[in-house]
């Protein structure tokens, strides 16, 4: 069938499932349209009227809160140790935990851990505290007292790049997991991926079309921009242009050890410093996304401040040769 014959096809689909959409407020009027798109021989056609759909029914949550304000509250149950099932629907006096549209939730969350439900065997996978890759310790990071202050002032950014900013600065969700059965993951980290993953998912892209792209420590995007160290950043987007960057797949997976292998150059030059060594062979081994980010987070502290990356891929230093 042709893209036209579908685009006509969606056409004729769409009231029913929009109203369907309404109804259950879950915009599954994404997905009726996302099945024309995989089925289409040539979906460009299609894959226009989708962006116009997407843009017209995930301008704003439930709550009536733009997406990508929404997206960096969508977890705050888990910074203050609470499961899905206890999540709070409002945190001073902010409404919080709301679905993230589009999937990205669910896919970002891939990335770093695996499908399913897992069962509590032991007492420690009760604890929301992460644990740091790099040194083994329990990060001391609570929510109570000024940390708690910081997670209030967090929460209650309304403008949606003032928070990724605030977010990209923040270490108080560096000091919670995504799971307490994962304990090495980031909830920083995978609020970022969710955010990166919605933003380009809102401007037509599909999990397939996303990279990983390297950037200069200041060059920071707004909502794609997923690292931000002193020495480089590193960007998730449908958009890498010409700066260095892997494909992250076709489908989402623990899978950062193998794109970060994939980049043709590196981001720092690991002949300058035993500790850029260091840090690019432990990358190579780490697969869960939000636990990677983190780790380079905490080395890049711990062991670069005086070895800044100036030889690095972003200016034009050591390539793979590939």
């Amino acid at each position: 069938m042709s893209c036209s014959q579908w685009s006509r096809r969606c056409g004729r689909r769409r009231t029913g499932v929009r109203l369907r959409a309404l109804r259950t407020k879950r915009f599954r009027v994404v997905m009726g349209w996302m099945s024309c798109v995989r089925r289409c021989r040539s979906f460009g056609q299609c894959r226009s009227v989708l962006v116009t759909r997407i843009s017209g029914v995930a301008r704003m949550t439930e709550s009536g809160v733009e997406p990508m304000v929404a997206v960096y509250r969508h977890d705050v149950h888990k910074a203050r140790s609470r499961g899905h099932e206890a999540a709070a629907l409002w945190f001073n006096e902010v409404q919080v935990n709301e679905d993230v549209p589009l999937g990205a939730d669910g896919d970002a969350a891939l990335l770093s851990r695996p499908r399913g439900s897992p069962e509590q065997t032991l007492d420690a996978q009760a604890s929301w505290r992460r644990v740091s890759l790099l040194t083994g310790e329990v990060v001391s990071t609570s929510v109570s007292g000024g940390a708690g202050e910081s997670l209030r002032e967090l929460v209650g950014i309304a403008d949606a790049e003032a928070a990724h900013a605030a977010w990209l600065a923040s270490s108080v969700p560096a000091g919670v997991n995504e799971s307490p059965y994962y304990p090495y993951t980031s909830l920083k980290y995978h609020t970022l991926l969710v955010a990166a993953l919605l933003d380009s998912y809102r401007a037509g892209f599909e999990f397939g079309d996303v990279y990983l792209a390297v950037a200069d420590a200041d060059a920071v995007t707004p909502h794609r921009t997923v690292l931000a160290t002193d020495s480089f950043a590193l960007t998730v987007t449908g958009e890498p242009g010409d700066r260095v960057a892997a494909r992250l797949g076709d489908v989402p997976a623990r899978s950062f050890a193998d794109v970060w292998s994939r980049l043709p150059a590196l981001p720092f030059d690991v002949g300058e410093s035993r500790e850029w060594r260091v840090l690019d062979a432990q990358l190579r081994r780490i697969r869960s996304w939000s636990t990677a980010l983190q780790y380079i987070e905490e080395f890049v502290a711990a062991f670069t401040s005086s070895t800044p990356a100036t030889s690095g891929a972003v200016l034009g230093g050591e390539s793979r040769g590939v």
